[in-house]
């Protein structure tokens, strides 16, 4: 998927869950509703994070310099880290505050009506914004599912979205039950135990956000077919004898370093040996246009398992 895509996935979502945040706040003004205020909280949080990550992807567009000479695209892998630590303290935290403070001192939701209209018109704008982001992230995860898709993914402005939208349109199902559930039968505890809900769904999100983006951080390879079309293109080299070892490292989510020992044919020259290394990497930057950087270094067997 191009950074184009996942910028705008992530402006749909930061104009969407900003005009949410609004009037979920109006309507848990009017009606005292914790489980409303934990959504506007919610949304709040979304918001933030998204503005992050806009601001993530166009810090990792800038071009190498002498400082970062393999650029700044790994910023944004710390920007989507950011996020989920917010996520986990600012939105899970505030809601599971605010659901046990009605818990302990429960109070009855007026105009309840309010709350079910703003309801209802969130999880319409939730639910367009959570396809829009389904539908890049469908073109892009190819026969893996959505978990493992995840899992594997290298763009997180993309799989953030996605996430938060799928936690969102969990938190307003929760929200409108608890709601339903405090007026029929008269327990305006179970706002509060909505409330409580909703900032689990959040914590949970945040842990499994910031375990992805932690690995990003560190550093993971390319994905597994990446690498064994790349054993295949250098195999079939007849200068190639044998290879060594392959290690790629993303830099970025369409920024990938390469770094090749072979043991080449000990009867080529050091020119011939120069050309298959022009070739190979020529060969491999076509195949591969993320891959931007392919450094190959010619090593015997022996010492390269050394």
């Amino acid at each position: 998927m191009s950074a184009e895509g996942s910028t705008k996935v992530v402006i749909a979502a930061f104009i969407g869950n900003g005009l949410i945040a609004i009037t979920k706040f109006v309507a848990a003004g009017m009606t005292g509703s914790s489980a409303m205020f934990s959504e506007a909280v919610h949304s709040v949080v979304d918001t933030g994070n998204q503005a992050l990550m806009l601001y993530g992807i166009k810090r990792s567009q800038r071009p190498a310099d002498a400082r970062h000479p393999f650029g700044y695209g790994r910023e944004l892998y710390f920007w989507a880290f950011i996020v989920a630590i917010l996520l986990f303290s600012t939105g899970a935290g505030v809601s599971v505050y605010e659901g046990v403070h009605k818990i302990l001192d429960p109070q009855p939701v007026t105009d309840v009506h309010i709350n079910y209209i703003v309801l209802g018109l969130a999880m319409v704008f939730e639910g367009a914004a959570f396809w829009f982001a389904l539908r890049e992230f469908n073109r892009v995860k190819g026969g893996r599912g959505y978990l493992a898709a995840v899992r594997v993914s290298k763009d997180p402005a993309l799989f953030t979205v996605l996430m938060e939208d799928a936690a969102a349109l969990l938190g307003l199902a929760i929200a409108f039950v608890g709601l339903v559930l405090a007026e029929v039968l008269d327990m305006p505890v179970l706002d509060g135990v909505a409330s409580v809900a909703i900032g689990l769904v959040l914590a949970g999100s945040a842990i499994l956000l910031a375990y992805e983006t932690k690995g990003l951080l560190i550093g993971e390879a390319a994905k597994p077919e990446v690498v064994a079309k790349l054993r295949r293109i250098v195999g079939a080299e007849h200068g190639v004898d044998r290879i060594n070892e392959i290690l790629t490292m993303h830099m970025g989510p369409r920024d990938v370093l390469l770094n090749l020992s072979l043991d080449f044919r000990s009867s080529l020259s050091s020119d011939q040996v120069e050309a298959e290394v022009t070739r190979l990497e020529r060969q491999i930057k076509a195949a591969f246009p993320e891959i931007t950087r392919v450094f190959i270094e010619a090593e015997s067997r022996l010492r390269g398992r050394r």
